[in-house]
């Protein structure tokens, strides 16, 4: 079989697309790609980062937002522990509440960045503590 590659995209549900290009550019960095307009009405958008290494699709769908409040379904992966240390500074930066970094499993984490709608959003270091 055909080894996969990664991930193409996540896609997320929101229940405000335009407030949620804000918070997902001002606290993450990501940056609008696509635009998906149904009937001259704008439903959904892919964000990447500068770098084009990560697409993030969110869809408006409140409901399925609503639902969705809470939980932690994407993990963006940070190189190195020194990179995690600049996100907790930016985060703060720009006001996201965190839990700061602490120890994970393999690595280390921030949680508790929570978007508009009450997803939460992780960062994790690649590398394993030494």
């Amino acid at each position: 079989m055909t080894a996969l590659g990664g991930f193409h995209h996540v896609k997320l549900p929101v229940s405000d697309v335009r407030k949620s290009v804000e918070w997902y550019g001002r606290v993450l960095g990501l940056e609008v790609a696509i635009e998906f307009v149904e009937a001259g009405v704008l439903r959904g958008v892919a964000l990447r980062d500068r770098d084009g290494t990560l697409m993030l699709a969110l869809r408006e769908e409140p409901r399925l937002a609503g639902e969705l409040r809470g939980f932690d379904p994407v993990a963006l992966g940070v190189p190195t522990y020194d990179a995690l240390v600049e996100w907790s500074d930016h985060l703060d930066a720009v006001g996201a509440a965190h839990s700061g970094i602490a120890e994970a499993s393999i690595g280390w984490l921030i949680s508790g960045v929570t978007d508009p709608d009450g997803i939460e959003i992780r960062l994790y270091t690649m590398g394993k503590r030494g």
